[in-house]
């Protein structure tokens, strides 16, 4: 799924920008999962736009495959935007690790 993935991928260049020298192994975890990508209800809402139940069914799937199980509140606007950064970030993050291991 690529919804807002270019504004995620902005997100990680402003990110490693302005940390210089984070560890590879925890950069996932420090641009993605320290912080909210989207604070507030009526914020994520509007983020999420159109494709909600697409990106709901996206974090279910990620989940189930991954946890065996959904661990995400769907019913929360806010935590169904973060979990997607998460799950998108981490596919950002690994093409990242792939280019500066080449």
């Amino acid at each position: 799924m690529d919804y807002k993935r270019a504004e995620l991928e902005t997100h990680f260049a402003d990110y490693l920008e302005y940390n210089e020298g984070v560890d590879p192994s925890d950069v996932h975890h420090e641009a993605f999962n320290q912080d909210y990508y989207i604070i507030g209800t009526w914020k994520a809402e509007q983020w999420l736009g159109d494709q909600v139940f697409n990106i709901i069914g996206f974090i279910k799937d990620y989940e189930q495959d991954n946890f065996g199980e959904v661990y995400t509140d769907l019913t929360s606007p806010e935590a169904v935007v973060n979990m997607y950064a998460y799950i998108i970030g981490e596919e950002i993050v690994s093409e990242w690790n792939n280019t500066r291991e080449a």
